[in-house]
């Protein structure tokens, strides 16, 4: 017969092994969840990007080349270097995400807007990376290409470790970049202070969304089903990317969504009158959607701000003037 003191031992080492089996379960279940995305897929694998080539364009924009794991090639990125950043070797700073529209490339946003001379003073580094003509800002139900993994996982780490990116960060976005924001927003909560969609769709179950969705994928020789699977079949996918459906996931970002009316105006002047109508059609339904989109986002206690102009059309000139509308904000949000 053992001594009192031995079965005394024994008990208190069975009633912590059996604490300690649990703590171990509960931790195994929380970091496997915490690993798989809100469609119910596995996060990826933490490879590492890197930057193989790099062009000077100015002072302080850079153009670099990325080889991406997670894309089996490499992708373009242009940086705007912030203000400070020769003077200030060891600092690093606040990150501003800008996301180009469907049909266009990195180079957009510069080309399009005056970003840098707008950024002139600020101490914070514009990453604008490229992301397809049709890529809709999603790690595909087809296995590839995967640009949600580039952007939130590669690229973001890859900025971190090379250009002195601190976790302060803002993401805006037009037209497919601007969905691709919300939906990067909404994804990884907590990753940015700040959002703002620029006359994007936000409701994929939207019958025009659909439509321009079924245009834009076939101008590119793409079915839709590539990106998100089957609308019925794989609606949990198609759902977990759709901004509506997802409201509470903007918790703990300010959110901001803009939009024209589609009546064109003297910003339309001297438009071809096939772009124009183009432009035109497909502002249409946003305002709409968003209207409705920040009344569902407020409900869920998101700080949400919106702006519906007129008039306005799915056009560079008024979203070169709703990008110095939101600037203070943006940067403010940046601290």
């Amino acid at each position: 017969m053992l001594p009192a003191v031995w079965v005394t031992f024994l008990k208190y080492a069975r009633t912590n092994l059996v604490c300690l089996w649990l703590a171990a379960v509960l931790l195994s279940t929380e970091a496997h969840a915490a690993e798989r995305r809100p469609d119910g897929t596995p996060e990826p694998q933490h490879a590492e990007a890197r930057v193989t080539a790099v062009k000077t364009i100015d002072d302080r924009m850079r153009d670099l080349t990325v080889s991406s794991p997670a894309m089996g090639m490499s992708i373009p990125v242009r940086v705007i270097l912030p203000a400070s950043w020769s003077k200030k070797p060891k600092a690093t700073f606040p990150v501003l995400y800008m996301l180009h529209g469907g049909d266009d490339d990195y180079t957009s946003w510069t080309r399009e807007t005056d970003v840098e001379a707008l950024a002139k003073n600020s101490d914070v580094l514009i990453v604008m990376p490229d992301a397809g003509k049709a890529g809709y800002y999603s790690d595909w139900f087809a296995g590839a290409p995967r640009w949600e993994t580039f952007h939130t996982d590669e690229l973001v780490r890859l900025m971190e470790k090379k250009y002195r990116a601190g976790r302060s960060r803002a993401i805006v976005g037009v037209s497919m970049g601007g969905f691709g924001a919300l939906n990067y927003a909404a994804h990884h909560r907590g990753m940015f202070r700040y959002v703002a969609s620029m006359s994007s769709y936000v409701d994929l179950n939207d019958p025009a969304v659909r439509l321009e969705l079924s245009l834009g994928t076939g101008r590119e020789g793409i079915d839709i089903k590539e990106v998100w699977g089957d609308p019925v079949k794989n609606a949990g996918v198609w759902r977990a990317h759709n901004p509506v459906a997802m409201p509470r996931s903007f918790r703990g970002t300010h959110v901001h969504l803009s939009a024209g009316s589609s009546e064109p105006g003297p910003l339309d002047t001297g438009r071809p009158p096939g772009v124009l109508l183009v432009s035109v059609l497909g502002e249409a339904p946003l305002s709409t959607q968003i209207k409705r989109f920040a009344r569902s986002l407020r409900s869920a206690g998101v700080d949400v701000t919106t702006h519906v102009y007129a008039p306005g059309t799915h056009s560079w000139p008024y979203w070169q003037h709703e990008l110095h509308g939101i600037w203070p904000t943006a940067m403010k949000s940046l601290g």
